[in-house]
Protein backbone atom coordinates (compact mmCIF):
# COMPACT_ATOMS: atom_id res chain seq x y z
CA UNK A 1 0.00 0.00 0.00
CA UNK A 2 2.86 2.38 0.81
CA UNK A 3 4.44 1.70 -2.63
CA UNK A 4 1.10 2.33 -4.37
CA UNK A 5 0.71 5.65 -2.55
CA UNK A 6 4.23 6.63 -3.63
CA UNK A 7 3.48 6.11 -7.37
CA UNK A 8 0.27 8.06 -7.01
CA UNK A 9 2.30 11.22 -6.28
CA UNK A 10 2.72 13.18 -9.56
CA UNK A 11 6.23 14.50 -8.87
CA UNK A 12 7.53 10.96 -8.29
CA UNK A 13 6.13 9.74 -11.61
CA UNK A 14 7.57 12.79 -13.45
CA UNK A 15 10.98 12.15 -11.94
CA UNK A 16 10.99 8.52 -13.10
CA UNK A 17 9.94 9.52 -16.65
CA UNK A 18 12.76 12.09 -16.88
CA UNK A 19 15.30 9.53 -15.71
CA UNK A 20 14.16 7.04 -18.38
CA UNK A 21 14.27 9.69 -21.13
CA UNK A 22 17.73 10.81 -20.08
CA UNK A 23 18.97 7.26 -20.22
CA UNK A 24 17.65 6.56 -23.73
CA UNK A 25 20.25 8.61 -25.73
CA UNK A 26 23.05 6.92 -23.80
CA UNK A 27 21.71 3.56 -24.87
CA UNK A 28 21.45 4.56 -28.52
CA UNK A 29 24.83 6.29 -28.43
CA UNK A 30 26.50 2.90 -28.12
CA UNK A 31 26.20 2.33 -31.89
CA UNK A 32 29.58 2.83 -33.55
CA UNK A 33 28.58 2.13 -37.18
CA UNK A 34 25.47 2.32 -39.36
CA UNK A 35 25.32 -1.49 -39.61
CA UNK A 36 24.63 -1.77 -35.88
CA UNK A 37 21.48 0.38 -36.11
CA UNK A 38 18.30 -1.69 -36.37
CA UNK A 39 15.61 0.99 -36.92
CA UNK A 40 15.80 4.35 -38.78
CA UNK A 41 15.47 6.39 -35.58
CA UNK A 42 18.67 4.87 -34.26
CA UNK A 43 20.66 6.51 -37.08
CA UNK A 44 20.36 9.78 -35.15
CA UNK A 45 22.27 8.27 -32.26
CA UNK A 46 25.15 6.68 -34.12
CA UNK A 47 28.42 7.89 -32.71
CA UNK A 48 29.71 10.56 -35.08
CA UNK A 49 33.16 10.15 -36.51
CA UNK A 50 35.30 13.20 -35.83
CA UNK A 51 37.69 14.87 -38.22
CA UNK A 52 41.23 13.59 -38.52
CA UNK A 53 44.14 15.00 -36.54
CA UNK A 54 45.74 16.60 -39.60
CA UNK A 55 42.58 18.50 -40.50
CA UNK A 56 42.04 19.62 -36.90
CA UNK A 57 45.56 21.03 -36.83
CA UNK A 58 45.12 22.63 -40.24
CA UNK A 59 41.89 24.32 -39.12
CA UNK A 60 43.89 26.37 -36.62
CA UNK A 61 45.92 27.98 -39.42
CA UNK A 62 44.90 31.37 -40.84
CA UNK A 63 46.29 32.76 -44.09
CA UNK A 64 46.36 36.48 -44.85
CA UNK A 65 47.02 38.56 -47.95
CA UNK A 66 47.06 42.35 -48.19
CA UNK A 67 48.32 45.36 -50.07
CA UNK A 68 48.24 49.08 -49.39
CA UNK A 69 50.39 52.18 -49.26
CA UNK A 70 53.47 53.17 -47.29
CA UNK A 71 55.12 56.54 -46.71
CA UNK A 72 58.87 56.19 -46.03
CA UNK A 73 61.23 58.87 -44.77
CA UNK A 74 64.92 58.32 -45.60
CA UNK A 75 67.19 60.33 -43.33
CA UNK A 76 70.89 60.39 -42.55
CA UNK A 77 73.22 62.67 -40.63
CA UNK A 78 76.82 63.20 -41.70
CA UNK A 79 78.70 63.16 -38.40
CA UNK A 80 82.44 63.31 -39.09
CA UNK A 81 81.91 64.49 -42.68
CA UNK A 82 81.49 67.74 -44.56
CA UNK A 83 79.45 68.91 -47.55
CA UNK A 84 80.86 70.73 -50.56
CA UNK A 85 78.42 72.49 -52.88
CA UNK A 86 79.68 73.92 -56.17
CA UNK A 87 77.46 75.98 -58.49
CA UNK A 88 75.37 74.03 -61.01
CA UNK A 89 76.22 70.62 -59.53
CA UNK A 90 74.99 68.20 -56.93
CA UNK A 91 76.53 68.29 -53.45
CA UNK A 92 79.38 65.98 -52.51
CA UNK A 93 80.60 64.89 -49.11
CA UNK A 94 84.13 64.56 -47.74
CA UNK A 95 85.65 63.10 -44.62
CA UNK A 96 87.08 65.32 -41.91
CA UNK A 97 89.15 68.21 -43.28
CA UNK A 98 90.19 66.40 -46.46
CA UNK A 99 87.92 68.27 -48.86
CA UNK A 100 89.97 67.16 -51.88
CA UNK A 101 88.83 63.55 -51.47
CA UNK A 102 85.06 63.49 -51.87
CA UNK A 103 82.20 61.08 -52.54
CA UNK A 104 79.42 61.59 -55.07
CA UNK A 105 77.22 58.73 -53.84
CA UNK A 106 76.71 57.58 -50.27
CA UNK A 107 73.19 56.16 -50.33
CA UNK A 108 73.39 52.66 -51.83
CA UNK A 109 77.17 52.39 -52.33
CA UNK A 110 80.22 54.56 -51.88
CA UNK A 111 81.61 56.24 -55.01
CA UNK A 112 84.85 58.26 -54.49
CA UNK A 113 85.26 61.40 -56.59
CA UNK A 114 87.67 64.31 -56.39
CA UNK A 115 86.54 67.62 -54.95
CA UNK A 116 87.49 71.17 -55.94
CA UNK A 117 85.94 74.21 -54.32
CA UNK A 118 85.01 76.48 -57.21
CA UNK A 119 84.26 80.21 -57.07
CA UNK A 120 80.82 80.75 -55.60
CA UNK A 121 80.88 77.34 -53.93
CA UNK A 122 79.94 76.57 -50.35
CA UNK A 123 81.54 74.27 -47.81
CA UNK A 124 80.36 73.22 -44.34
CA UNK A 125 81.67 70.69 -41.84
CA UNK A 126 79.82 68.66 -39.19
CA UNK A 127 82.15 70.11 -36.56
CA UNK A 128 80.32 73.41 -36.78
CA UNK A 129 76.76 72.33 -37.71
CA UNK A 130 74.40 69.36 -37.85
CA UNK A 131 74.32 68.39 -41.50
CA UNK A 132 72.59 65.64 -43.44
CA UNK A 133 69.82 64.91 -45.94
CA UNK A 134 66.22 63.75 -45.90
CA UNK A 135 63.90 62.26 -48.53
CA UNK A 136 60.18 61.51 -48.74
CA UNK A 137 59.36 58.26 -50.57
CA UNK A 138 56.49 55.81 -50.95
CA UNK A 139 55.97 52.04 -50.93
CA UNK A 140 53.47 49.67 -52.52
CA UNK A 141 53.56 46.47 -50.42
CA UNK A 142 52.24 42.98 -51.08
CA UNK A 143 52.13 41.14 -47.76
CA UNK A 144 51.40 37.48 -46.99
CA UNK A 145 51.05 36.06 -43.48
CA UNK A 146 50.34 32.77 -41.75
CA UNK A 147 49.43 32.44 -38.09
CA UNK A 148 47.67 30.26 -35.55
CA UNK A 149 45.37 31.52 -32.80
CA UNK A 150 45.95 30.25 -29.27
CA UNK A 151 43.12 30.32 -26.71
CA UNK A 152 41.07 32.29 -29.29
CA UNK A 153 43.06 35.41 -28.45
CA UNK A 154 46.82 35.20 -28.98
CA UNK A 155 48.45 34.93 -32.39
CA UNK A 156 51.83 33.62 -33.45
CA UNK A 157 53.11 33.11 -36.96
CA UNK A 158 55.21 34.67 -39.67
CA UNK A 159 55.08 36.38 -43.02
CA UNK A 160 56.76 37.82 -46.07
CA UNK A 161 56.44 41.23 -47.71
CA UNK A 162 57.50 42.33 -51.17
CA UNK A 163 57.46 46.10 -51.69
CA UNK A 164 58.09 48.46 -54.55
CA UNK A 165 59.93 51.45 -53.04
CA UNK A 166 60.31 54.78 -54.81
CA UNK A 167 63.17 57.05 -53.71
CA UNK A 168 62.80 60.81 -54.03
CA UNK A 169 65.44 63.53 -54.02
CA UNK A 170 67.22 64.20 -50.73
CA UNK A 171 66.84 67.69 -49.30
CA UNK A 172 69.45 69.13 -46.91
CA UNK A 173 68.54 69.28 -43.22
CA UNK A 174 70.29 72.66 -42.87
CA UNK A 175 71.39 75.47 -45.17
CA UNK A 176 68.88 74.67 -47.91
CA UNK A 177 69.52 78.13 -49.37
CA UNK A 178 73.16 77.21 -50.05
CA UNK A 179 73.09 73.41 -50.47
CA UNK A 180 71.17 71.83 -53.33
CA UNK A 181 69.24 68.57 -53.43
CA UNK A 182 71.06 65.26 -53.67
CA UNK A 183 69.70 62.79 -56.26
CA UNK A 184 70.94 59.24 -55.68
CA UNK A 185 71.54 56.93 -58.62
CA UNK A 186 68.84 54.61 -57.23
CA UNK A 187 65.37 56.00 -57.89
CA UNK A 188 63.49 52.81 -56.95
CA UNK A 189 64.12 49.31 -55.65
CA UNK A 190 62.29 46.24 -54.36
CA UNK A 191 62.35 45.72 -50.62
CA UNK A 192 61.90 42.17 -49.32
CA UNK A 193 60.99 41.53 -45.69
CA UNK A 194 60.54 38.36 -43.66
CA UNK A 195 59.25 38.45 -40.11
CA UNK A 196 57.79 36.76 -37.04
CA UNK A 197 54.24 37.79 -36.18
CA UNK A 198 53.09 38.19 -32.56
CA UNK A 199 49.70 39.59 -31.61
CA UNK A 200 46.62 39.50 -29.41
CA UNK A 201 42.97 40.51 -29.76
CA UNK A 202 42.04 43.19 -27.24
CA UNK A 203 38.44 44.23 -28.01
CA UNK A 204 35.37 42.90 -29.81
CA UNK A 205 32.19 44.67 -30.89
CA UNK A 206 29.67 42.47 -32.70
CA UNK A 207 31.42 41.35 -35.91
CA UNK A 208 34.41 43.68 -35.44
CA UNK A 209 37.64 42.68 -33.73
CA UNK A 210 40.55 44.89 -32.64
CA UNK A 211 43.99 43.25 -32.69
CA UNK A 212 47.40 44.68 -31.74
CA UNK A 213 50.45 42.96 -33.20
CA UNK A 214 54.15 43.27 -33.97
CA UNK A 215 56.24 42.10 -36.92
CA UNK A 216 59.92 41.54 -36.12
CA UNK A 217 62.39 40.36 -38.75
CA UNK A 218 64.98 41.12 -41.40
CA UNK A 219 65.00 42.64 -44.86
CA UNK A 220 66.90 42.73 -48.15
CA UNK A 221 67.21 45.78 -50.41
CA UNK A 222 68.18 44.20 -53.73
CA UNK A 223 71.21 44.16 -56.01
CA UNK A 224 71.43 47.93 -56.32
CA UNK A 225 72.91 48.16 -52.83
CA UNK A 226 76.50 47.24 -51.94
CA UNK A 227 75.92 44.46 -49.42
CA UNK A 228 79.66 44.12 -48.70
CA UNK A 229 79.68 47.62 -47.16
CA UNK A 230 76.25 47.46 -45.51
CA UNK A 231 75.42 46.50 -41.96
CA UNK A 232 71.75 45.85 -41.25
CA UNK A 233 69.78 45.10 -38.12
CA UNK A 234 66.31 43.76 -37.45
CA UNK A 235 63.27 45.89 -38.08
CA UNK A 236 60.17 46.29 -35.92
CA UNK A 237 56.68 46.99 -37.23
CA UNK A 238 53.94 47.83 -34.70
CA UNK A 239 50.34 47.86 -35.88
CA UNK A 240 46.67 47.86 -34.95
CA UNK A 241 44.31 45.72 -37.02
CA UNK A 242 40.56 46.20 -37.31
CA UNK A 243 38.94 43.00 -38.59
CA UNK A 244 35.42 42.53 -39.92
CA UNK A 245 34.12 38.96 -39.73
CA UNK A 246 32.35 38.19 -43.00
CA UNK A 247 31.86 34.51 -42.16
CA UNK A 248 33.17 31.81 -39.86
CA UNK A 249 36.32 31.50 -41.96
CA UNK A 250 36.70 34.77 -43.90
CA UNK A 251 37.60 38.24 -42.59
CA UNK A 252 38.39 41.63 -44.09
CA UNK A 253 40.80 43.96 -42.31
CA UNK A 254 42.58 47.30 -42.35
CA UNK A 255 45.92 47.65 -40.57
CA UNK A 256 47.73 50.97 -39.96
CA UNK A 257 51.25 50.48 -38.66
CA UNK A 258 54.58 52.21 -38.01
CA UNK A 259 57.92 50.62 -38.85
CA UNK A 260 61.42 51.31 -37.53
CA UNK A 261 64.51 50.18 -39.47
CA UNK A 262 67.97 51.40 -40.48
CA UNK A 263 71.28 50.35 -42.02
CA UNK A 264 74.87 51.55 -41.93
CA UNK A 265 77.01 52.09 -45.02
CA UNK A 266 80.74 51.86 -44.39
CA UNK A 267 83.00 54.44 -46.04
CA UNK A 268 86.27 52.71 -47.02
CA UNK A 269 89.62 54.14 -45.89
CA UNK A 270 87.94 56.36 -43.30
CA UNK A 271 86.93 53.87 -40.63
CA UNK A 272 83.56 55.61 -40.44
CA UNK A 273 80.06 54.76 -41.50
CA UNK A 274 76.88 56.65 -42.38
CA UNK A 275 73.67 55.52 -40.72
CA UNK A 276 70.57 55.64 -42.91
CA UNK A 277 67.19 55.52 -41.20
CA UNK A 278 64.12 54.77 -43.30
CA UNK A 279 61.17 54.51 -40.97
CA UNK A 280 57.76 54.17 -42.57
CA UNK A 281 54.04 54.46 -41.97
CA UNK A 282 51.79 51.88 -43.66
CA UNK A 283 48.10 51.30 -44.24
CA UNK A 284 47.36 47.74 -45.36
CA UNK A 285 43.99 46.41 -46.47
CA UNK A 286 43.36 42.72 -47.08
CA UNK A 287 41.64 39.51 -46.10
CA UNK A 288 42.30 36.41 -44.03
CA UNK A 289 41.02 32.88 -44.51
CA UNK A 290 40.97 30.02 -42.01
CA UNK A 291 40.76 26.45 -43.27
CA UNK A 292 37.46 24.86 -42.07
CA UNK A 293 37.67 21.89 -39.74
CA UNK A 294 34.63 20.17 -41.27
CA UNK A 295 34.55 19.03 -44.87
CA UNK A 296 32.02 20.54 -47.23
CA UNK A 297 28.86 18.45 -47.63
CA UNK A 298 29.30 15.99 -50.49
CA UNK A 299 25.59 15.86 -51.37
CA UNK A 300 24.83 18.45 -54.07
CA UNK A 301 21.10 18.36 -53.38
CA UNK A 302 21.55 18.96 -49.64
CA UNK A 303 19.99 22.29 -48.57
CA UNK A 304 21.08 22.21 -44.93
CA UNK A 305 22.39 25.61 -43.82
CA UNK A 306 24.12 24.45 -40.66
CA UNK A 307 26.68 21.88 -39.57
CA UNK A 308 24.96 18.53 -40.01
CA UNK A 309 25.55 14.80 -40.30
CA UNK A 310 25.09 12.18 -42.99
CA UNK A 311 25.39 8.81 -41.36
CA UNK A 312 28.20 8.95 -38.83
CA UNK A 313 30.10 11.84 -40.48
CA UNK A 314 29.59 15.54 -39.83
CA UNK A 315 29.77 18.14 -42.61
CA UNK A 316 29.47 21.89 -43.03
CA UNK A 317 26.85 23.48 -45.25
CA UNK A 318 27.45 23.84 -48.98
CA UNK A 319 24.73 26.51 -49.28
CA UNK A 320 26.57 29.60 -48.04
CA UNK A 321 29.80 31.06 -49.44
CA UNK A 322 32.88 31.72 -47.29
CA UNK A 323 32.47 35.49 -47.67
CA UNK A 324 28.96 35.60 -46.15
CA UNK A 325 28.24 35.65 -42.44
CA UNK A 326 26.83 32.27 -41.40
CA UNK A 327 26.34 30.89 -37.91
CA UNK A 328 27.51 27.25 -37.99
CA UNK A 329 24.70 26.16 -35.65
CA UNK A 330 21.69 27.51 -37.52
CA UNK A 331 20.89 28.79 -41.00
CA UNK A 332 21.19 32.45 -41.91
CA UNK A 333 21.37 32.24 -45.68
CA UNK A 334 18.11 34.04 -46.38
CA UNK A 335 18.46 36.36 -49.40
CA UNK A 336 16.41 39.53 -49.74
CA UNK A 337 13.50 39.01 -52.08
CA UNK A 338 13.38 41.00 -55.32
CA UNK A 339 10.13 42.65 -54.25
CA UNK A 340 12.06 44.34 -51.41
CA UNK A 341 15.05 45.47 -53.52
CA UNK A 342 15.81 48.64 -55.47
CA UNK A 343 12.86 50.87 -56.31
CA UNK A 344 10.46 48.35 -54.78
CA UNK A 345 11.65 49.37 -51.31
CA UNK A 346 9.75 52.67 -51.67
CA UNK A 347 6.42 51.04 -52.39
CA UNK A 348 3.93 50.90 -49.57
CA UNK A 349 2.60 47.63 -50.98
CA UNK A 350 5.47 45.68 -52.60
CA UNK A 351 2.99 43.24 -54.10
Amino acid sequence: MALTRTFRKPYVVATLVLVLLAAMPDAFAQYETEQEASVPLEYFYIKRQGTGLFRRILSKVTFGLSTGYGATTFKHELDGFGILQNPDSMPKIFQGDNAAQGYSNWFNKIQPQGNTLQPGGYQVNSDTAEIGFKSKSFNIPIRATLHVELFERYRIGGGYSFEYTSVGDFRPLRYSDRIGNYSPEVTSFFLKKYFVLLGASVYRYNDYLLVVDANIGGYAMGKKFDKSQMKKGVYVNLGVTVEREMSEYFRLFVRPSYEIKSYKLNVPETGQSIQHRFNAFYVNVGATYRIPELRRCFLKTCHAQMNHAHGNREYRSRRHPIYKKQNPHYGENYPTLIKYKGKNKKKLNPY
